[in-house]
């Protein structure tokens, strides 16, 4: 830390003076924009004003949707059920006064019942193999009188393939004739043609009422969105007509008109309001250009102070953040880099640095120490119930078996029996003497009839100590390191445990000693073993003496020792608190 590079001292570097700076930058034109809270009303009555025209164009749509859907309903049903139309799609020539009476009794229906659809200008039936149009108007409509031109088009119309196409079948569409528009319907039936006709001016008629300003225009589109009348105003303000249904828009020059619009159901057409953005704002557009100077100067603030602090601050936050998250990842390595920042800023990458060092080094240390508890478990596990030790005395077993050596099979069996009993339930921290040196008996006693000739063993305890208690397993790991590496088949070995009271340093302790009769440890291993240090390798090899410290240093703290040393043989010696059961 001694290293660590002193933070300039001017205010001017310092993260307060910063944030605060910025954030006044931020707060002023906020505070001015409130000022004129007014901005906010403008757009409160383009929306009121947007809102209620939209839903009277809405209401209008529906109307005439409804209206157009009766007359669909009307020939819809004469298609169906009148039985007589079949006559007209064939020549005449088959029977000619049929046809002719067919032809009158058709018209009749048609004119009795066009007068019942409000805003119906006409009826039709067209027969293309006879060329022959059965034309039904309204008598009070615009079609009664000089309606040869609309006549023609519609036969012009369903002769031309091209521009039938353009109609579809079922849907209502815009048709012109003679600046005139109309909205025509046409089904096909067998090879006949029945359709209607609506005069566009009688339908938009009510759309008069509204009161949408001087300028104000209420009219139909068609499909393209092209005005179905008042083109050259539309041209000449630069009005797009185009909308979204429920929404509204600004069109035509300097954005001066709203545009209102609703899609039909039932053709391809729509409803559309032109409302003049003047007479909306009528008293408000000297105050609107000054709030919209403001708007754009707190706009250009804003993006100036998000720089500010995005340099100031949101980037040295982001280093850590960033070197959090890799570190989170598991790269201890990475470290903040050195960059001009707020004094603040530095002092926290450098303390932030530090730290992730010494977590690193910590995490290594505490690794290693998690994998040396691992192996010593695992080891744990693996003295308890031996695969090797298992299998070897099964096979003694069988050979005793070939022998007919049955008294030793049953001596055998039953030594295992009572070994694995208590491995099974040796899970406690402590266990009487009697029973750990009852499970070291029967361990030797298998052991003996595996090597026999090359193994004898003797135990000693008084009988009041054997009722004292000790941690499982202790004495028996280190008769099986005995057997492990001092057992020598050429000549025999002999281990000797005793355990009695030890008086010394006044405090009375319990005296245990393995000793054996083998090779003893070497120098090396010894000195090892003198000075604690550890023998572990990647194998296990050392683990059990390893293991029985750590068990005893976690059981007494510092009250137990382990002594090892050489007299004609390995001999250990532990000494621990004593403790009655």
């Amino acid at each position: 830390m001694d290293n660590m590079r002193k933070p300039p001292s001017t205010i001017f570097n310092s993260l307060r003076f910063k944030l605060i700076t910025g954030l006044m930058l931020i707060m002023l034109p906020i505070v001015l924009f409130l000022i004129y809270t007014n901005f906010y009303s403008i757009q409160v009555v383009r929306n009121q004003v947007a809102q209620s025209n939209s839903n009277m164009i809405s209401l209008y749509t529906g109307l005439i949707d409804k209206s157009l859907a009766d007359i669909d309903n009307y020939l819809l049903k004469y298609a169906s059920e009148v039985t007589g139309l079949h006559v007209l799609d064939r020549s005449p020539e088959i029977d000619i006064d049929l046809y002719k009476l067919e032809r009158i009794w058709q018209f009749k229906q048609l004119v009795n019942n066009v007068t019942y659809y409000e805003g119906l200008d006409y009826f039709f039936i067209y027969s293309p193999i006879n060329n022959d149009l059965v034309f039904a108007p309204k008598q009070t409509g615009s079609a009664d009188a000089d309606n040869q031109p609309i006549k023609d088009a519609i036969v012009s119309l369903i002769d031309d393939g091209q521009s039938a196409e353009s109609f579809q079948t079922g849907r209502w569409s815009v048709f012109r004739v003679n600046k005139k528009d109309y909205l025509l319907y046409i089904i096909k039936v067998g090879g006949l043609y029945i359709g209607a006709g609506v005069n566009t001016q009688d339908v938009t008629g009510p759309l008069n009422l509204l009161d949408l300003g001087a300028d104000g225009r209420a009219l139909l589109v068609d499909g393209n969105h092209k005005p179905l009348k008042d083109e050259s105003f539309f041209r000449e303000q630069g009005i797009d007509l185009s909308y979204t249904p429920k929404s509204y828009r600004l069109s035509g020059f300097d954005e001066g008109y709203l545009v209102i619009g609703e899609h039909s159901g039932k053709g391809d057409f729509g409803l559309v309001a032109v409302v003049p953005d003047q007479s909306i704002l009528q008293k408000l557009p000297y105050l609107q250009r000054i709030i919209s100077l403001i708007a754009a100067g707190t706009v250009l603030i804003l993006l100036l102070a998000f720089y500010f602090m995005r340099r100031v601050v949101l980037r040295p936050i982001n280093r850590i953040v960033l070197a959090m998250r890799r570190i989170k990842e598991g790269h201890l390595e990475m470290r903040i880099a050195k960059k001009p920042t707020s004094n603040e800023f530095e002092l926290m990458n450098e303390m932030f640095n530090s730290m992730v060092t010494d977590i690193q080094k910590l995490k290594i240390d505490v690794y290693e120490e998690q994998l040396i508890n691992q192996k010593a478990e695992l080891k744990h596990l693996q003295l308890q119930v031996n695969p090797h030790f298992f299998l070897n005395s099964l096979n003694v077993v069988y050979y005793l078996a070939q022998e007919r050596k049955y008294g030793l099979i049953q001596e055998l069996s039953l030594s295992l029996i009572r070994y694995f009993r208590f491995m099974f339930r040796s899970h406690t921290d402590h266990v009487l003497v009697r029973d750990e040196l009852g499970h070291t008996k029967n361990y030797l006693n298998i052991q003996k009839i595996r090597f026999p000739g090359s193994l004898t063993y003797a135990i000693t305890v008084p009988d009041d100590l054997l009722d004292c208690c000790i941690p499982p397993l202790i004495i028996q790991s280190f008769a099986e390191n005995t057997i492990k590496h001092a057992i020598n088949t050429d000549e025999p070995t002999h281990i000797e445990i005793s355990i009695e009271r030890d008086s010394r340093n006044d405090e009375e302790r319990l005296h245990i000693r393995i000793r054996d009769t083998g090779m003893g440890y070497e120098d090396e291993m010894l000195e090892k073993l003198r000075q604690e240090i550890k023998l572990t390798t990647e194998e296990g090899e050392h683990i059990g003496i390893w293991n029985a410290r750590q068990r005893l240093r976690l059981l007494y703290g510092g009250q137990a020792i382990i002594g090892f040393s050489n007299d004609n043989g390995a001999v250990v010696d532990i000494f621990l608190p004593i403790m009655k059961g």
